[in-house]
């Protein structure tokens, strides 16, 4: 009976990390990159905007590599700055620009 146990304990130790990997290619897979509103990537940690960003940069500009993490903070810089300034703060991260600041965009 108890050896049982042991089996189980050590069986679910050596499984948990795979489950841990799988949570984080699942968070990349719901993320909307472009399409995220203003308003929810400005309330992300910065981990979360960095996968938005970087998925944005692959899929929207067509970036054939990843993008460099200096990319991707300057990248974070100029959104959160264009994002906080927007009229509709649902508008997508990737149509925030100077004329939504002061036309709500839709």
């Amino acid at each position: 009976m108890i050896g049982r146990y042991r089996i189980g304990v050590l069986a679910a130790a050596l499984c948990a990390p795979l489950f841990l990997g799988a949570c984080d290619t699942a968070k990349e897979a719901v993320n909307k990159g472009g399409s995220t509103p203003c308003s929810e990537f400005t309330a992300q940690d910065r981990d979360k905007q960095r996968i938005t960003v970087r998925k944005y940069l692959e899929q929207d500009t067509k970036v054939t590599t990843s993008p460099s993490p200096d990319t991707v903070d300057a990248s974070i810089g100029a959104i959160t700055l264009m994002c906080k300034a927007q009229a509709n703060q649902d508008t997508p991260i990737r149509d925030a620009d100077l004329t939504g600041v002061l036309v709500p965009k839709k």
